[in-house]
């Protein structure tokens, strides 16, 4: 009784799904920091090994809507850990693959299984914060963990370096399957009776989306988050380089300031939207939509800044700061379309911005490189985004007043 109590625990939740969002994110991303040993025991064009990370995208992405409709139809813990599950099997399964085809087969696979996780577990955060306010703290720490994970995705090409990439997935996946184990016996559904509901009067995936897309704050939510997801991608994809080309830096070093110093502040940016919208919201629901205005108004001026200086120390402030401001967006994004989706449409509407902000996202750096090839350069790209930017922020205040509009 004391067991089924603690794990019944809002926070032990957040804390049971962070490392599954470690896990998720560092799945996926090893891969690309194990090149060398992975073409020398399957030979592949740049190309195809390209390739690798877009069949995953694709369907991932493509895949997400019905994904968190999945999620709202049944059991939120069951889809989490069915798709940990089945990640993690896939991932052990990838240490078999001796041909391209097959390795293309398993990321396509993993692209699947892992579409499941995400609108899931915010879902699920949400069911269990709500009534305690804290859902948007709660939401940041367990992006931070997808953040973290994508960031320890150097261990895969430690672990291929040091042994083999085959044992690499082997550890990563045999370390998963155990994990959903453990979810199997501690990890519960917020309220069993509401699931049981649910079955009963959830409608069928095509009227789920027909109902979203009635509500114009959702589609202004769903515009907001896509942009995002370009002007993320093209400063993420293209600051590394930015730094080298612009102060002639080291590949080392120009990695090292195009990374090291922005996947920090954005875990602060997480924790901190999250908490000052969780406080915000006691007071005024539109809170939650007030702190990521506030964080994109503040994140494109700078954004713009780091764009015209030339001094380094500069610029690599600047974007610190649009690396912490901009994720107000992202640790609010669900608790924002909680205000007017009720419970039995909250994963497959994330499912939708998820889809939405991958596809889109990468096309974001496409676009950049395009803007490259027409002697268009990043400093010119990086004005641009910072307008986008400002956009984001204006979508976000029409949906405050629609909010405030309904009440």
């Amino acid at each position: 009784m004391i067991k089924t109590i603690f794990f019944r625990n809002a926070w032990v939740v957040v804390a049971m799904l962070f490392i599954i969002g470690i896990l998720n994110y560092l799945d996926r991303t090893m891969i690309v920091t194990m090149r060398s040993s992975l073409v020398s025991s399957i030979p592949m064009t740049d190309a195809q090994f390209g390739l690798l990370t877009s069949i995953f995208l694709w369907v991932y992405g493509f895949l997400s809507p019905f994904a968190g409709f999945m999620a709202d139809r049944f059991k939120r813990s069951y889809v989490i850990i069915g798709s940990l599950f089945v990640w993690s099997a896939v991932t052990w399964m990838t240490a078999y693959a001796t041909t391209y085809n097959q390795l293309l087969l398993t990321r396509a696979l993993m692209g699947f299984s892992e579409a499941f996780y995400v609108p899931a577990a915010l879902a699920l955060i949400i069911d269990y914060h709500h009534k305690k306010g804290t859902q948007s703290l709660a939401t940041g720490i367990n992006i931070a963990g997808l953040m973290l994970g994508s960031s320890l995705g150097f261990i895969g090409g430690w672990l291929a370096e040091s042994h083999s990439w085959n044992y690499a997935f082997k550890i990563m996946g045999i370390i998963g399957v155990i994990y959903s184990v453990f979810l199997f016996l501690f990890l519960k559904d917020a309220d069993e009776q509401q699931v049981i509901e649910k079955k009963k009067d959830n409608p069928a995936f095509l009227e789920a989306i027909k109902v979203l897309f009635k509500r114009k704050s959702f589609l202004f939510l769903l515009m907001t988050f896509g942009l995002m997801g370009v002007v993320a991608w093209m400063v993420v994809g293209w600051l590394p380089t930015y730094y080298m080309e612009k102060f002639q830096l080291s590949q080392k070093m120009s990695g090292f300031y195009g990374t090291a110093t922005l996947y920090p502040a954005s875990i602060v940016g997480l924790l901190l939207g999250g908490f000052l919208a969780d406080r915000w919201s006691k007071t005024n629901p539109r809170g939650r939509v007030f702190i990521p205005i506030i964080g994109l108004s503040i994140a494109a001026p700078f954004v713009f800044l780091a764009s015209q200086s030339d001094v380094l120390i500069l610029v690599v402030s600047f974007f610190l700061v649009f690396g912490l401001t901009r994720m107000f967006l992202d640790t609010n994004m669900m608790p924002m379309m909680c205000i007017f989706i009720d419970s039995r449409y909250r994963a497959t509407g994330y499912g939708i911005l998820n889809m939405l902000s991958t596809i889109i996202g990468g096309g974001g750096i496409i676009a950049a490189g395009w803007l490259r090839d027409s002697n268009v350069d990043l400093s010119t790209v990086f004005r641009f985004a910072s307008l986008i930017i400002l956009i984001c922020a204006g979508l976000l205040y029409i949906v405050q007043k629609q909010i405030k509009n309904s009440k």
